[in-house]
């Protein structure tokens, strides 16, 4: 399976991860900081040419109602400009509450808040890209078994 890019795409802040060859498992990858759209396209190309992406997933922030709302309207604009750019798949993907989870999840783990801003965007990338992942393969493992924690 070929290798997918995740994006976290927050304006001035782009999170990165990436699939795995099989597309079971999402890395985070890293975090771009752009002043402009136009330079944040550009990351995302030299970054989908650099992993050799063949799809983009791209979060979209919709309101815990499912509706759209002017963050997921940004989103959206962002990637049809990336649409001209790209030749590859590009796909929105609900992001809800991926960054406040990965949050919680660097919390947990005793990460500072300082020491957040730098990986949250590419931790919550990597969220995205695994929920994205794991629809595309219903029923988790192989063997029909369950996942555990003695996996």
């Amino acid at each position: 399976m070929p290798r997918i890019l995740g994006l976290d795409y927050g304006g001035k802040r782009l999170g990165f991860a990436v699939s795995d060859p099989s597309g079971i498992l999402s890395t985070p990858l890293r975090v771009a900081h752009c002043r402009t759209e136009a330079e944040a396209a550009e990351s995302v190309v030299a970054i989908c040419a650099e992993t050799r992406a063949e799809r983009l997933v791209v979060g979209l922030p919709l309101n815990m109602n499912g509706s759209k709302g002017p963050q997921a309207e940004r989103v959206e604009n962002f990637v049809g400009l990336l649409r001209n750019k790209l030749s590859i798949p590009i796909e929105t993907w609900d992001e809800r509450l991926s960054t406040r989870e990965a949050e919680r999840v660097m919390t947990d783990a005793g990460v500072s808040a300082r020491q957040m801003r730098g990986v949250v965007d590419k931790l919550a990338a990597q969220l995205i890209l695994q929920s994205y992942l794991d629809a595309q393969h219903p029923g988790g493992d192989d063997d029909g078994g369950e996942a555990g924690p003695g996996w």
